[in-house]
Parts: structure tokens; C-alpha cells; sequence
């Protein structure tokens, strides 16, 4: 059976390695700026999966790069994905502007711990009753981290909001007197209609969140293609609600099946955490949390490869024979 493995140890069965250490219990002399992952020649690859810690990622591109996460798909881990990539983006010292697409049933905001801070909206910066400044919500924990919401919940947008009107508005985050932000990251709402071509119209790169099946990868593809023909041609997948077990009694695709099926680079894996239902219930992004989540490391390292606009590669590894002992002639 073939499984994926990208650890720093060949010879373990896990998907992911628990020696993961945070940023601030590192000294500059513990880590090797590594970040590969090598298959050797005989297919048995010792695989380096160390994040380069002991300096800040250093920004690729033009600035501000315009991110929009999306997936065709409801209920795989767009606003998860944005709440914590955008969180581990100001944590690594960058500005960002986060703003929730989803017209009437926004829910970044509940994500964040910020909905009872959010009191203007797009809609009335459009409108003229309030400024700019006044609809961004900074967050408390990380002052260089933004909120932006397009509308109130249960609110309808006027008609002539459109990709247009999303342009406007990052045009003028870009224009503000104390200098634009380094990443503007959009939420994506679920499906293919109005609100994903006004969520993708001012973006310049994506990220693509995907679960390991059959569902969301059909739909994870005709996206991908829209993508491509609005113009937006560096995408970047992730894949979420990966589990191990499941892998290994071949009762759900490997990521690397993902990526064949898919054909993007990939930005990151996310194993199923059940802290992800109580980050979300707190309003705490996984983070943020202390000790780390498993899925919380695997959002900053998803992060510090976007600023890097890296990926990483997956490997296939065959699986070591189990020893046998003298009893097992008998059956045992």
C-alpha cells in the first residue's frame, strides 16, 4: 500500500511530524534553512520538512498581493483557511486586510472573535455614510491585522455591486494615507455565481481549499478553470480534513492522488483536527493557540511558503513489511 509521508523520518507511519517547534522557542543556531521535500534514488527519500525559523520569510512579488481563497464548494475550509492564514501572515509582521465576501451569511467575523466589533460595512462605505477607516476592524491581538465585511448578515447588496465596485475598494486600501497593506486576502463565498466572479475579479493570485473527495474535487477542478479564465494564473492548492487512518485502510484519496487529479501546486496539508470546532466555537484561531493545534502549525507553514509564493511536494512511500515472528507460521 502506498501512503504520503512528508517527515523528516522515513521510517514513521504518521503523515505529519509532531517535532513541529513554534517560532518563539527557537534561537537562530537550531535550524538549517531547509524546505524540501526529495525523493531519493531507490524511492526511499529521507524528506526535510523544516521551516526556515530563524529569520522572517521574505516577501515575494508586488505589493499589495491580492489573495482570494476559494473553493466552489460549501464546508471545506474557505473562512478557516482565511482566519488563520490571515492571522499567521500579521504574526510573521506583514499588514493585512481580510475581507468576508459572503453577502448576508458572513462568518469570518465570528471566526476572528470580532463580531461584536464589526458596525459599518462596505455597503455604507458605498453608500457615504461612513469612511473607510471606520468599516476596518483591527484586531486587539495583532494591530496590523484588518477586518472588512462586506455586508451586515441578512442583508442583500444594491444591484450595482459588482467586480467593479471590489476593485474600487482595493484600489482605495491600496491609497490609504498610511501606506496599503502587504497582503489583502478575500474570502470566497461558496459556488460559482455572482458573488465568486465579484470575489475574484480584483485578485491577482488564489488559493484553491479542497477536501480529499470525489465532491469537492470536482468542483475544486471547474473552479480552477474559471480562475484561468478570469486572468488569475497562479493558484495554489490546499488540502484539508486529510486523516491518516483513512489513507492507510485506502478509504480516502492520498494527497498526492489530489494533486495528480488536480494538477496545482500545493500550498499546504491540514490533518482533521478536532481542535478546529473549538477554535471556532471560542472565536480563537488555531494560531493562536498554546501548545500549538497539528492543523494550526500546518496553517503557518502554509503561510510562510505563500509569502515566499512557494509550495511543497509530496512524495509517495512504500510502505515497510511488518516483521514476522516465528509464531506467525502458525497463523499469529
Amino acid at each position: 500500500m502506498l501512503s504520503l509521508q512528508p517527515l523528516s523520518n522515513p521510517k514513521s507511519s504518521s503523515l505529519y511530524s509532531s517535532s513541529f517547534i513554534p517560532p518563539n522557542s527557537l534561537s537562530p543556531k537550531t535550524l538549517k534553512p531547509i524546505l524540501a521535500f526529495r525523493p531519493s534514488r531507490n524511492f526511499y527519500p529521507s524528506i526535510h520538512s523544516m521551516l526556515q525559523y530563524n529569520r522572517k520569510p521574505q516577501l515575494a512579488g508586488d505589493t499589495p498581493r491580492v489573495v482570494v481563497i476559494t473553493s466552489g464548494k460549501g464546508g471545506v475550509g474557505k473562512t478557516t483557511t482565511t482566519a488563520n492564514i490571515g492571522l499567521s501572515l500579521a504574526r510573521l509582521g506583514f499588514s493585512v486586510v481580510a475581507i468576508d465576501c459572503d453577502v448576508g451569511l458572513r462568518n469570518l467575523d465570528l471566526l476572528l472573535g470580532l463580531e461584536n466589533r464589526v458596525n459599518y460595512t462596505v455597503v455604507e462605505v458605498l453608500n457615504g455614510d461612513c469612511r473607510l477607516d471606520q468599516a476596518l476592524v483591527r484586531d486587539k491581538r495583532w494591530s496590523n491585522f484588518e477586518l472588512l465585511c462586506i455586508s451586515k448578515p441578512r442583508s442583500k447588496l444594491p444591484i450595482g455591486f459588482g467586480g467593479k465596485a471590489l476593485v474600487w475598494l482595493v484600489d482605495a486600501l491600496k491609497a490609504r494615507d498610511e501606506g496599503g497593506p502587504d497582503f489583502i486576502i478575500i474570502d470566497c463565498p461558496a459556488g460559482i455565481d455572482a458573488g465568486f466572479i465579484t470575489a475574484i475579479t480584483p485578485a491577482n493570485e488564489a488559493v484553491l481549499v479542497t477536501t480529499p473527495d470525489i465532491t469537492s474535487l470536482r468542483d475544486a477542478d471547474r473552479v480552477t478553470g474559471l480562475l484561468e479564465c478570469d486572468g488569475i494564473r497562479d493558484i495554489k492548492m490546499i488540502v484539508n480534513r486529510v486523516r491518516t487512518d483513512m489513507i492507510k485502510g485506502e478509504d480516502m484519496m492520498s494527497v498526492l492522488d489530489v494533486q495528480e487529479m488536480l494538477g496545482l501546486p500545493l500550498l499546504g496539508v491540514i490533518p482533521e483536527d478536532s481542535e478546529v470546532i473549538r477554535s471556532t466555537n471560542r472565536g480563537y484561531p488555531l494560531v493562536l493557540n498554546k501548545p500549538p493545534a497539528l492543523a494550526g502549525l500546518a496553517f503557518e507553514q502554509a503561510a510562510w511558503r505563500l509569502v515566499e509564493q512557494d509550495s511543497m511536494e509530496t512524495v509517495m512511500m512504500e510502505e515497510e513489511p511488518k516483521k514476522r515472528g516465528f509464531f506467525s507460521f502458525f497463523g499469529r
